[in-house]
């Protein structure tokens, strides 16, 4: 008997309630931290976000089909959940290295220590957020057979 998975619905609940949570804490922490004007993290965090949302929603439904494929269950362990949030930043970071650095105006490796210190950041919020997203909208038990759900 294997366990269910989430339905779409509630994949996208996930994707933007995680992404506008972290909106708010990054944006005002980032223009102080980089010393750049609020709008223009703003440009930098929004675009991010809006490219995050769409790899949350797939990576995460990738995962999880790979997840419950090697092991008949969705159900994460702690081991599971690490792998999960560094795999998850680290394809993330390669996505948006060139776009912060077009967006900031500043060299790629500049642009790799703003994405590498949001990617410190999103490890923490990522492995926290999932961890309660779970406990909050937990995952019925259902035959893998009897999952219809993306």
């Amino acid at each position: 008997m294997g366990s269910s998975m989430r339905t779409a619905a509630d994949r996208i609940r996930h994707a933007i309630s995680f992404e506008l949570i972290a909106l708010l804490i990054v944006t005002p922490a980032a223009s102080w931290l980089f010393g750049k004007p609020m709008f223009d993290m703003g440009v930098v965090v929004i675009v991010s976000a809006t490219i995050a949302t769409l790899w949350n929603y797939v990576y995460n439904l990738g995962f999880d089909h790979a997840l419950r494929r090697l092991t008949g269950s969705v159900r994460k362990s702690v081991p599971v959940r690490v792998v999960h949030a560094l795999l998850f930043e680290g394809g993330l970071l390669m996505a948006l290295m060139p776009t912060t650095a077009l967006f900031l105006g500043v060299p790629v490796l500049d642009a790799l220590f703003v994405n590498a210190s949001f990617a410190v950041f999103y490890l923490v919020y990522a492995f926290v957020f999932n961890w309660a997203y779970d406990v909050i909208f937990p995952v019925s038990e259902k035959p893998a057979s009897a999952a219809h759900s993306a």
